[in-house]
C-alpha cells in the first residue's frame, strides 16, 4: 500500500470544508492502487442488515428474534416468569375441549402451542387481518383482557354451527366484512370460551370474565398502552379438517391483583406449611394442663435482710381484703379478681383480662 503525503495547500480546503475525509483533497491517482478488499469492510446486503438488527417480516413468531432486537427484548421476555399461569392454562385447555365439542356436536380438539410475554403494542401490529378482536373485562380485578380468533376459526365455527358437511374445509370469502350472523355465532364461542377462563383460575382465585366488546380494528381494541408487558397464550382448535387459533392476551397490569399465587410452583403452595399437622397440633393444645398461680401478695426485700430471716418471724404485706388478687401463668399475669370462698375452698373471681406487654427482643 503506497503511502500519501499531504500538503498545508492540500488541508487547509479541507478543514474549512468542515469534511473529517481528506478524499477530496487527496490526488485521485494516489488512492486508485488501494485494495479495496482489505482496508474497507465487506458491505452487507439488505438481508444481512435485517438479520444483524433482529428484523422480520413474519411476525408471527416473536420468541425467536436475534440481533439488536434480541438485546432489546431480552429484558421483557423474562420480565417474570409466573408458574402457576401454566397451570391455568393447561386446565383452559382441557375444559375448552369439552365446551367447545358440547357447542359443535362435533370432535373438537383444543391444543395450547405456548405461553409467551410480549409488548402490547408489538403483539398488535403482528395480528394477521382479518380478525376478530374480542375485549372482555375482569369484573374482580377490575381490568381488561383480550381474545383473538383468526379468520380460518371463524368460518370453521360458522360452517360447523349452521351444518356444513364433515370433511370440507370452511370456504374463506375474502374482501368483505363479518355479517351479523358470523359475529353473533363466533359471540356464543367466545363467552363459552370466557367460562372456561373463569373455571381455569376458580382454584387460584375466583374471577368473572365478561365479554365487553367486540372489533376487527386492532386501534379500537387498545386497552393497555403499547410498550406494557402482556402474557400471550396461543391454542390450537381443530375440528377434523377444520380449525383455527385462539390466542389469549392478558396484560401483566390485569394479573398484578394475584400476582403472588402465579408465582406459586404448584396449586396451593403455602410454603412449607402443613394444614393437617396445624390442625393436629391446636387441637392437642387444647387439651394441654396449663397452671395459674393466685399471687395473693409481693414484698420486695434486701438480701441481708433475707439472710437474717429465723423461724418464727413474720412478715407483712400490704395486702387488703378487697385487694384484687393476680392470677399468672408463670410469668405472665392473665387475670384478676377479688378473692372469697366457695364451698370451703379458697376461690378467685375473674373480672378482668390484662392484656399483655409485648416486651421488645435484646
Amino acid at each position: 500500500m503506497s503511502k500519501t503525503t499531504l500538503s498545508e495547500d492540500q488541508i487547509d480546503p479541507v478543514l474549512q470544508k468542515g469534511d473529517n475525509t481528506f478524499e477530496d483533497s487527496a490526488p485521485d491517482s494516489d488512492f486508485d492502487d488501494l485494495d479495496h478488499g482489505e482496508a474497507g469492510a465487506r458491505i452487507l446486503n439488505q438481508e444481512e442488515i435485517d438479520s444483524l438488527l433482529g428484523f422480520d417480516d413474519d411476525l408471527s413468531d416473536m420468541e425467536d428474534s436475534s440481533g439488536v432486537m434480541a438485546l432489546i427484548n431480552a429484558a421483557l421476555v423474562n420480565y417474570e416468569r409466573l408458574p402457576m399461569l401454566d397451570v391455568v392454562f393447561d386446565r383452559l385447555v382441557r375444559l375448552m375441549s369439552t365446551s367447545l365439542r358440547n357447542l359443535t356436536s362435533d370432535n373438537v380438539d383444543v391444543s395450547l402451542d405456548q405461553v409467551s410475554t410480549v409488548r402490547f403494542g408489538d403483539y398488535m401490529n403482528s395480528i394477521p387481518l382479518p380478525a376478530m378482536l374480542s375485549v372482555f373485562k375482569a369484573e374482580e380485578w377490575d381490568n381488561y383482557g383480550l381474545m383473538v380468533t383468526d379468520s380460518p376459526l371463524i368460518y370453521s365455527v360458522v360452517d360447523v354451527l349452521l351444518g356444513g358437511r364433515k370433511g370440507n374445509p370452511a370456504v374463506r370469502v375474502e374482501g368483505r366484512p363479518y355479517t351479523t350472523i358470523e359475529t353473533k355465532l363466533v359471540e356464543r364461542m367466545v363467552n363459552v370460551s370466557l367460562n372456561d377462563l373463569s373455571s381455569a383460575f376458580d382454584p387460584l382465585s375466583p374471577v368473572s370474565f365478561t365479554l365487553d366488546r367486540m372489533e376487527t380494528n386492532p386501534r379500537f381494541s387498545t386497552i393497555t398502552q403499547s410498550g406494557n408487558a402482556c402474557v400471550l397464550a396461543r391454542m390450537r382448535v381443530d375440528m377434523g379438517d377444520r380449525g383455527g387459533r385462539i390466542e389469549i392476551l392478558i396484560p401483566y397490569a390485569t394479573l398484578e391483583p394475584i400476582r403472588e399465587l402465579l408465582l406459586q410452583m404448584f396449586m396451593g403452595e403455602k410454603f412449607g406449611r402443613d394444614s393437617i399437622w396445624e390442625n393436629h397440633l391446636t387441637h392437642e393444645l387444647y387439651q394441654t394442663d396449663v397452671y395459674l398461680q393466685a399471687v395473693l401478695g409481693e414484698l420486695t426485700l434486701g438480701l441481708d435482710e433475707l439472710l437474717n430471716f429465723r423461724v418464727g418471724d413474720t412478715l407483712y404485706f400490704n395486702t387488703k381484703p378487697t385487694d384484687k388478687i393476680e392470677l399468672r401463668c408463670g410469668d405472665v399475669p392473665i387475670f384478676k379478681g377479688p378473692m372469697g370462698q366457695k364451698e370451703r375452698n379458697i376461690a378467685v373471681k375473674i373480672e378482668n383480662y390484662i392484656p399483655r406487654k409485648d416486651k421488645p427482643y435484646g
